[in-house]
């Protein structure tokens, strides 16, 4: 079982930056590729950014290449993800995710580890 908790949500400018964190526990945590998603209203949960375990493969939408950066310390078995140049559309609940293997993954199914996410609003 890994347990995962998000932090660092909140209320921002159209612009600004925010870094959300992710908090993972339980024995194959360290070992887990993660990922974060999202979730706004009405619409389904979608894909945001992935990263392997130990770290050296990353995936990103093409809605935040070059805007958001995923990274991971291994050591105290926590993920990241740096966002900036925020837009109105990217207001969501975010999610950070485990699977039980080490390769990063775009696909919401191949994860089995959920946080109970974290809410991001970005005002215009």
């Amino acid at each position: 079982q890994v347990q995962l908790v998000e932090s660092g949500g909140g209320l921002v400018q159209a612009g600004d930056s925010l870094r959300l964190s992710c908090a993972a526990s339980g024995r194959t945590a360290s070992t887990s590729a993660m990922g974060w998603f999202r979730q706004a209203p009405g619409k389904e949960r979608e894909f945001v950014a992935a990263i392997s375990w130990p770290g050296n493969t990353f995936y990103y939408a093409d809605s935040v290449r070059g805007r958001f950066t995923t990274s991971r310390d291994n050591a105290k078995n926590m993920l990241y993800l740096q966002m900036s140049s925020l837009k109105p559309e990217d207001t969501a609940v975010y999610y950070c995710a485990a699977r039980k293997e080490n390769r990063a993954s775009s696909n919401l199914v191949d994860y089995n580890y959920w946080g109970p996410g974290t809410q991001v609003t970005v005002s215009s």
